[in-house]
């Protein structure tokens, strides 16, 4: 099975925050976690105009990921898919996984004692659906989600390339 890729067009996103929003309504998350988030950056170009991008960061289901050796609880696995997955059953708040993750995409959360993360939604992706935060929530259609050839056509499409 080809792994799974979630590809983020940085350049295209415009803040909207709608998968913010998906992805906290996916997992009804508790105040103040969020398994994925929109950072703005903001300075000036060249001629000292204001410029502002947007950045979406959320785990990149690394292909060796730190997180799942760090974690003394083998409470993070990587599937066969690259989905890299948080059991937080098994999860003991330890936080190593969060100390690290290069990316910052893992959470705590205070109210449970355990760590979160995002799980590219492997439920919705196991029934053959896309993870939430790229089921044409995205208004800028810049968050694309497959296997390589699918992603790599999907962005080809989208910005009118062959």
């Amino acid at each position: 099975m080809k792994p799974y890729e979630l590809v983020i067009d940085h350049e295209a996103c415009w803040g909207c925050r709608t998968c913010e929003v998906a992805c906290k309504q996916e997992f009804s998350t508790a105040p103040g976690v969020q398994l994925l988030y929109v950072t703005e950056l903001s300075g000036p170009d060249e001629s000292g105009r204001e410029q502002f991008s947007f950045r979406v960061n959320v785990c990149r289901h690394c292909d060796d990921p730190p997180c799942v050796d760090s974690c003394p609880e083998s409470a993070i696995s990587q599937r066969d898919d690259g989905i890299v997955v948080l059991d937080e059953e098994a999860c003991s708040g330890c936080r190593s996984c969060i100390d690290s993750c290069p990316y910052g995409a893992i959470a705590f959360d205070e109210q449970d004692g355990v760590a979160r993360k995002c799980n590219l939604c492997h439920k919705r992706v196991d029934n053959g659906l896309v993870p939430a935060c790229a089921d044409n929530v995205c208004l800028a259609h810049c968050i694309y989600f497959g296997d390589r050839e699918s992603v790599e056509n999907q962005r080809n499409s989208r910005v009118g390339r062959k």
